[in-house]
């Protein structure tokens, strides 16, 4: 199964949930809020990381959901 990432960024006014260099939005939102719940929906059902920004673009957060590629490390 291929690893999926998506993105919610914000484009001028409006919020988007964006596949991973993908040149469409899959859904538009006039709320963060509104799109925060839309992609976590998307990315548990698609077992994919969810990658959250600011408004100002720099990355706030993530989420993964599924397999991911790059699982923390336990400290001992």
């Amino acid at each position: 199964m291929a690893y999926k990432e998506y993105h919610v960024t914000k484009n001028t006014s409006v919020w988007k949930v964006k596949e991973a260099n993908a040149e469409r939005a899959v859904k538009i939102f006039e709320t963060k809020q509104g799109a925060l719940h839309y992609g976590r929906a998307l990315a548990q059902n698609q077992k994919a990381e969810l990658v959250i920004h600011k408004a100002d673009g720099k990355i706030q957060d993530k989420r993964s959901f599924g397999n991911d590629p790059c699982p923390p490390k336990d400290k001992k």
